[in-house]
C-alpha cells in the first residue's frame, strides 16, 4: 500500500514453523503471492543457479524501482547452498533502472499522483517536498480516506501497474514446445533436475518441452494458454504437495492434463521420478 521499492529473499526450505532447517523445499510459492491481506499484485523471481542469484538479484532491485513494489526473490536451500562460478561483470556494464524522482516542485508534487503509467514519482527526503506514507487507503496525497471509490481507485490501480505490464515482463526460458507432446514446468533447482529427466525422455524419442519460470509471479498464463492448445499434457515437478501446479492447471483450462510430480521429504527429486510422469503424459 505504501508503494516502497523494496526486495525480500526468500531461501525456502521444508516446513510448517522451523520445520526443515537446512533442507530443500519449494512450499513458500503461494505465500510469496498471497501472504498478505487483501487485493495486491506482487513479483517473484526463481533462480536456479548461483549466477542467476547475481544477475536476479540486479533485475528484482530494478523491478522494485520501476514498479514501487516488493518483489520476492523465491531460492530454495539447494540454491541458496550452491557453489559455482559466478561472472560479475564491471559496475559500467550492470543495468540499473534509477529511482524515478519527480521533477515537480514542491507546490506541485502529490506523492501518489501518477502520470498516465500508474507509477508515482518519489520525492526525497530533505528536499522541501511534503509526503505522509501510510498503509491505510489514501488519496494521492497520501492522507487516510475510507470511502469505497478511494479504495477501488487506488486499488485498481496498484494491481493494474503489474497486469498490465505481465506480458512485457514475464521471464521464462522455452525449448522445443512447439510440437511436444509434454511439457515440463518447472522452476528453482527442480528445473535442473527436471532437464536431466527431459533429456532422458527425448533420449527415447520422446516430444518433450521445457518452460523454466524465471519469473513466478506475475504468473505467465497467457504462455500456459498458448502451450495448451497444441500439447496433450503438461508436467510439474515441485518441491512441495502441490502449489504452482495449480495455476498451470487453472491457466491450462482444461486443454491440456497437469500432472504434479510432488517432492517434500527435504531432498529433491530423482530424474527417473519426473521421467515417470512423462512416460504416463504421453501414453
Amino acid at each position: 500500500m505504501t508503494e516502497t521499492p523494496c526486495v525480500f529473499v526468500d531461501v525456502q526450505r521444508g516446513g510448517p514453523s522451523t520445520g526443515l532447517p537446512t533442507l530443500p523445499a519449494q512450499a513458500d510459492m503461494m505465500q510469496a503471492r498471497w501472504g498478505s491481506h487483501g487485493d495486491y499484485e506482487i513479483i517473484a523471481l526463481c533462480p536456479n543457479s548461483p549466477q542467476e542469484c547475481f544477475d536476479l538479484t540486479v533485475k528484482a532491485f530494478n523491478l522494485s524501482e520501476e514498479f514501487r513494489v516488493p518483489v520476492m526473490f523465491m531460492m530454495d536451500e539447494v540454491v541458496g547452498h550452491m557453489t559455482e562460478k559466478v561472472v560479475i561483470p564491471p559496475a559500467d556494464q550492470i543495468d540499473v533502472v534509477p529511482r524515478k524522482h519527480t521533477h515537480k516542485s514542491v507546490e506541485e508534487y502529490l506523492p501518489y499522483e501518477t502520470n498516465g503509467d500508474m507509477v508515482p514519482e518519489m520525492a526525497h527526503a530533505g528536499e522541501g517536498y511534503k509526503f505522509h506514507v501510510t498503509g491505510l487507503t489514501h488519496d494521492e496525497r497520501g492522507y487516510p480516506n475510507m470511502t469505497p471509490q478511494m479504495q477501488r481507485k487506488l486499488v485498481t490501480r496498484l494491481q493494474q501497474k503489474i497486469r498490465s505490464a505481465a506480458d512485457r515482463i514475464a521471464m521464462f526460458e522455452e525449448e522445443k514446445t512447439s510440437d511436444a507432446d509434454v511439457i515440463v514446468v518447472s522452476y528453482g533447482i527442480t528445473s535442473r533436475v527436471a532437464q536431466r529427466a527431459i533429456e532422458m525422455a527425448r533420449a527415447r524419442g520422446m516430444k518433450v518441452g521445457k518452460l523454466r519460470l524465471i519469473m513466478a509471479w506475475p504468473f505467465p498464463e497467457n504462455k500456459i494458454r498458448e502451450l495448451a492448445a497444441h500439447t496433450k499434457a503438461f508436467v510439474v515437478p515441485e518441491l512441495n504437495l502441490g502449489q504452482m501446479v495449480r495455476e498451470v492447471e487453472r491457466a491450462a483450462a482444461g486443454k491440456a492434463k497437469t500432472i504434479l510430480v510432488p517432492h517434500a521429504g527435504g531432498s529433491v527429486h530423482h530424474p527417473e521420478e519426473i521421467l515417470a510422469a512423462i512416460q504416463e503424459a504421453v501414453r
